[in-house]
């Protein structure tokens, strides 16, 4: 049996699984392991879960060791040079006049790396800066190109319902959203509020689509005819979570029945006008009086004549 336990790098990060091997560790300690990156220290999450050695994901690393006060010392150093990085590059991007924006330095856990993340609406010649960060830091730089919705799981802030953004505190992946779940949820399509930081839909959008459409299926849509004993009349608005529909009767009279009132045989098509046939249109046409712009004059009877006979 291995014990296998999930590390984050970052909050709210993605979650890798290491090999806890022969080190005791718990959720919440810092642990320092090997990545494609070099060198790094992770927080871990979850675990540790034994698990048989048929079912060990292949090229599984193993945690090295516990971090110690002189691991936790070099990640501060690390905070502290990708604030000085962040203030030069600012600097350096304002004096070049370069159509980006930085949004957060990182510091590889050796050092031996420095990566800018920034966003831009198109491609950036950013050769000239990385000269200057080379030159100022003395190692490597590496620029990066992110999407508005990292840019704000990066920032972080506080959300329109007055808590913390989802995807900056515990959301690790960015699930797709569309407009129909808005709809579905009966949401007042206003960009304003149903937009988040990133200028995107509302990632908590997603969060109860499916339930509203289980709750919805044995409901009839609006527009639909309903009878359902001595109620007759078109559905005008469905309630989803109290399960009630309210229908307007040929006298223009509200009656509110429940869902489980209602079966699939008592709904209907809304019955249509049928169409005016054409023939009764231009019947109709021809009785209604010309208005005084439409009335033809009478030509007297001897010029139509005149016009008639043709010059010899």
């Amino acid at each position: 049996m291995a014990k296998i336990v999930r590390i984050q790098f970052t909050t709210a990060g993605k979650l890798y699984d290491f090999s806890a091997g022969k080190t005791t560790v718990k959720p919440g300690d810092r642990v320092i392991v090997e990545t494609e990156r070099g060198k790094s220290i992770g927080q871990v999450v979850a675990g540790p879960i034994d698990v048989e050695d048929s079912l060990v994901p292949e090229g599984i690393k193993p945690i090295q060791r516990l971090a110690d006060l002189a691991d936790l010392a070099t990640l501060a150093a690390n905070t502290a040079k990708e604030k000085e990085a962040h203030k030069f590059c600012l600097s350096r991007i304002k004096e070049r006049g370069m159509d980006m924006k930085l949004v957060r330095v990182e510091y590889l856990f050796d050092g031996s790396k420095a990566i800018f993340y920034f966003t831009a609406d198109g491609r950036v010649d950013f050769r000239e800066l990385v000269k200057d960060l080379a030159h100022a830091f003395h190692t490597r730089i590496e620029m990066r190109q992110i999407g508005v919705r990292d840019e704000s799981k990066m920032v972080g802030g506080i959300g329109i319902c007055g808590r913390e953004l989802c995807c900056s505190s515990y959301l690790r992946e960015f699930e797709p959203v569309s407009v129909k779940m808005a709809k579905e949820q009966n949401l007042a399509l206003n960009p304003s509020k149903i937009s988040g930081q990133c200028g995107r839909l509302l990632c908590c959008l997603s969060y109860e689509f499916e339930t509203y459409c289980n709750l919805r299926k044995g409901l009839p849509k609006c527009g639909k005819r309903v009878q359902c004993g001595c109620v007759d009349g078109e559905v005008v608005k469905v309630n989803v979570l109290d399960q009630t529909v309210t229908l307007k009767t040929t006298d223009d009279s509200l009656v509110t029945l429940k869902g489980e009132e209602i079966s699939p045989e008592n709904v209907s098509d809304r019955v249509k006008k049928p169409p005016q046939q054409k023939g009764e249109q231009q019947g109709g046409d021809k009785g209604k009086a010309q208005g005084p712009g439409k009335q033809r004059r009478n030509r007297p009877v001897d010029v139509k004549e005149r016009k008639k006979e043709k010059p010899q």
